[in-house]
């Protein structure tokens, strides 16, 4: 099975990465990481343990691999490599910038590139709020490329109890525009207290 790339940028939203991580791994999808340094700051200040921790424990999966943010000569680099394709889950407003533009000054942004160039599915989950015309503006730019710009916004609808409960949702749709799960699954969607 073709690997799923995972990108952390340093945006606020730790725990959208490690519940999507998370969750491919509990599907035994192969997983290929790659994480920013401001990414590993922001993580530190949302999360109860350091991301060396939990990148220690992904580790242990024979599904995971990880690649540092300076390594341009890892396999998801090239577009020779197949891969499923890619989120970059928290997306910065910069990370979007770069790879609506064709910049790919590290790992992360090249691995989102190569998805572009190669007509494989790129998820952003964009986390910057209000957003303003050079915001907009690069995220339609990668829409018109056919990247699915997938803001985390919460379903309210359904009533969540908790922070867990909006973030089991946004990992169901990532799921969904990454082509793992036609339809979101039930398991995605808030049951209510007891359930």
């Amino acid at each position: 099975m073709r690997p799923v790339v995972i990108g952390i940028s340093g945006a606020s939203g730790s725990l959208l990465a490690k519940e999507t991580v998370d969750e491919l791994l509990r599907r035994e999808v192969p997983t290929a990481l790659v994480c920013s340094n401001d990414a590993r700051l922001v993580w530190q200040e949302e999360m109860d343990s350091p991301f060396s921790e939990t990148l220690a424990q992904w580790r242990e999966h024979p599904h995971l691999v990880h690649y540092s943010i300076g390594d341009m000569k890892a396999p998801i680099a090239s577009g020779t490599y197949p891969t499923r394709g890619m989120v970059v889950v928290p997306c910065s407003m910069g990370s979007i910038a770069a790879i609506a533009h064709g910049l790919s000054s590290n790992l992360l942004l090249r691995a989102a590139d190569v998805c572009l160039k190669e007509r494989r599915r790129l998820v952003v989950v964009p986390r910057e709020t209000p957003l303003h015309q050079v915001h907009l503006e690069n995220m339609l730019t990668l829409a018109r490329m056919g990247a699915v710009v997938l803001p985390p916004e919460p379903a309210f609808y359904l009533k969540p109890d908790s922070v867990h409960d909006m973030v089991r949702f946004v990992v169901g749709r990532i799921l969904v525009a990454l082509g793992i799960d036609e339809t979101l699954d039930e398991k995605y969607q808030y049951q209510g207290p007891g359930e």
